[in-house]
This record gives C-alpha cells, sequence and structure tokens, in this order.
C-alpha cells in the first residue's frame, strides 16, 4: 500500500505528464542540499519549468567517477519540492532505488541508457514498479538499437504503468566528433511515428556534451514536433561534480527558453490545409517518380551481376564506386544537396545493389 502523501503525489504527477511542451530541468547531480534547492528555487522563479531533475545515483563509464550522493539526498529532493512546488524526477536503474524513490515520494522516475540497453536491468526495474502507477521516462539506449528501446517500453507496459514517456539523449557512434551522442533523428522519429500517442523529449545536454550547440539541438527537436526537453542547470555550472560542460545556469535556461521558437503540429485554417495537400500530393508524385528509378537502376545491377558471375568477377569494384560517389558529391552539391545525405543516399543504394548481386552470386 501506498500513503496517501504518495498518491496524491502520483496524481499531480499525472497531470504534469500531460502538458505541452513538459519543460524538465535541474542538476546532472544532487551534490548538496544547497545547490540542490537553490537550483530548484532559481528554476521555479522562471515560472517556466514543470519538473525538477537531479542525479541521485549515477551510473559511470568508469569506477572511481562521482556516482552520485545515493539515497541521502532523496530527501533534499523533497524540500525542493516543498520549497516551489514542483513534482521531482530521479533515474533509477535498480528496484532498490525504485522503491527507494517512492518512499521518499518521487513525482516521475526515469530509466537511464545505460540501464535500457540491459533487458535484464530493465526487467528487475519494472517488477518494482507493479501495483504503482507512476510515471516512467525511458531514455533511448546507448547503442543505436530501436528494439531494445521498445523493449524496455513493453517491459514497463506489462508492470501496469499507465503514463510512459521516451527521452531521446543521442546514440554512441564510432568517428562521431561534433556530439557526446549523435542525435541520429530518424530513430527517435521512427520510435514516434510507432508510438505517436506516447510522449517524446529531447535531452540536448546529453546530445550536445557542451553548452554552445544546447539551443541549436532543442530547436530542431521542437521543429520535429518533439513534446518537450529536459536541460541539465546548475547554479555554478563550471564546479559542478559531473558533467560540468553541459550544463547552464538556471539563468541561461531561461534566457535558451525565451530563444526557442515554439511551433505547433497543425492549425484550424483550411487554406493552410488545401495549400499543404497540394505540396504533399506533388511529393508523392515525385516519390512514386524515384522508385520506378530505383527499380530500374536495381535491374541494370542485376545485369552487371549476372556478368560478373559469368566472367568470375567480385561484386564490389572499389575503383568503380568511389567514381559514383565522387560523381554523387558533384552533382548533389549544385543541387544544394549536403555530402552528408548524398552518402547515406548512395550508401543505401549501392547496400542493395550488392544484396542483389550477391544472391546472384549464389544461385
Amino acid at each position: 500500500m501506498i500513503s496517501n502523501s504518495v498518491a496524491a503525489s502520483v496524481i499531480n504527477a499525472k497531470q504534469t505528464f500531460q502538458k505541452r511542451p513538459l519543460i524538465i530541468s535541474g542538476p546532472c547531480s544532487a551534490e548538496t542540499e544547497d545547490q540542490l534547492v537553490e537550483t530548484a528555487v532559481q528554476l521555479a522563479a522562471l515560472g517556466k519549468v514543470d519538473v525538477l531533475r537531479a542525479g541521485i545515483w549515477k551510473p559511470r563509464t568508469r569506477p572511481g567517477s562521482f556516482e552520485g550522493v545515493g539515497t541521502k539526498g532523496l530527501p533534499w529532493l523533497q524540500k525542493a519540492k516543498e520549497k516551489t512546488g514542483l513534482p521531482v524526477a530521479v533515474e533509477v536503474a535498480t528496484g532498490k532505488q525504485v522503491e527507494d524513490a517512492l518512499h521518499f515520494e518521487v513525482d516521475i522516475l526515469w530509466i537511464g541508457a545505460r540501464t535500457t540497453v540491459n533487458p535484464f536491468s530493465v526487467q528487475e526495474v519494472a517488477d518494482a514498479l507493479k501495483g504503482v502507477d507512476v510515471p516512467v521516462l525511458i531514455k533511448n539506449p546507448i547503442n543505436p538499437d530501436l528494439e531494445l528501446w521498445l523493449g524496455a517500453v513493453e517491459r514497463v507496459a506489462k508492470a501496469g504503468v499507465q503514463d510512459i514517456g521516451l527521452i531521446h539523449r543521442g546514440f554512441s557512434s564510432y568517428g562521431n566528433t561534433e556530439y557526446r551522442n549523435a542525435p541520429m533523428w530518424h530513430l527517435a522519429i521512427e520510435m514516434k511515428r510507432r508510438n505517436p500517442e506516447m510522449l517524446l523529449i529531447n535531452d540536448p545536454s546529453h546530445i550536445c556534451g557542451r553548452r554552445d550547440i544546447l539551443l541549436d539541438v532543442a530547436q530542431k527537436a521542437i521543429n520535429l514536433d518533439f513534446d518537450g526537453i529536459m536541460v541539465e542547470s546548475h547554479i555554478n555550472p563550471d564546479e559542478a561534480w559531473s558533467d560540468a560542460k553541459q550544463q547552464i545556469t538556471p539563468e541561461q535556461f531561461g534566457a535558451m527558453l525565451s530563444a526557442i521558437e515554439w511551433r505547433k503540429e497543425d492549425i484550424n485554417s483550411d487554406d493552410f490545409h488545401a495549400a499543404l495537400e497540394k505540396f504533399r500530393q506533388q511529393i508523392n508524385h515525385i516519390d512514386d517518380e524515384l522508385m520506378q528509378l530505383i527499380g530500374q537502376r536495381m535491374k541494370i545491377a542485376k545485369q552487371i551481376g549476372q556478368y560478373k558471375k559469368d566472367n568470375n568477377i567480385t561484386i564490389l569494384q572499389t575503383n568503380r564506386w568511389n567514381e559514383i560517389l565522387e560523381r554523387a558529391y558533384q552533382r548533389g552539391e549544385v543541387l544544394g544537396l549536403s555530402q552528408e545525405f548524398v552518402s547515406r543516399y548512395m550508401d543505401a543504394i549501392h547496400l542493395e545493389s550488392i544484396n542483389l548481386q550477391n544472391k546472384l552470386m549464389n544461385k
């Protein structure tokens, strides 16, 4: 049984969970009671923040790093909530952490990327959630695996949790240099497509890893119809005990929120819908033509594959592929297409051609 105060807290959190856009902020880690409470007070003063977040348990990549103050920080969250009226949220990774968080009336829980990647850990958290309908946010796994993300959602849903949301915090990616975690927006978009009614918020802090591009990433998320953002803030970011470079002050966060152009998915205008439908029909026709052209290209690729097989020639011809790529880059630049897009598009075409030719080789 849960107490009346916990039940009331859950009801309040469920109402907050429905707000759009949902704005969550707070320090990466709760370091001291004064630091946490003062950050909460400054965030609440903005009048724009809906939920206070703070790391209590911090799963770190390597031992020896600050791994959070632990359970002793939960009363600090209670005090911050009492002082500001803001619902509070923490990350949990074990059943015991779930129990401790609920005991101290934490309103919203989230499952972190390092936990989402492990089905055993997610199941332990889900088992601890049975019978307690507290809102739960689930971050994407560290690696770009949509099925792991979906699996975590399904496990939590089977535990009886009614309010489940998603946090897009980027993915670990080889060769990525611009971001701490590559956004891979297409994966978040696909997750939203499969779960259209589910809350999806963006975590620019963990995508960026630094302050100077937080606004750009947050704005792109809003442009893509995300339901809110979660940004790490700290009263003295440069002295933070964890992830100092990606945190900003509450004042800076307020300025960032003011700078974001908040967009909506639709408007009640017949003229707008008529004009948009006209453009969409043009896109549909072009897409049909593209599919026909790609189909013709693959027919030729099959003919080439047969010719290679008959003459005992390997599928991959590196010099020819480099020639195709260079030609595509040059043509793409003239047409205003980024080299990144051209590369991804041509890689997909090339892989399909290789697969078709390989099937012919193996007959």
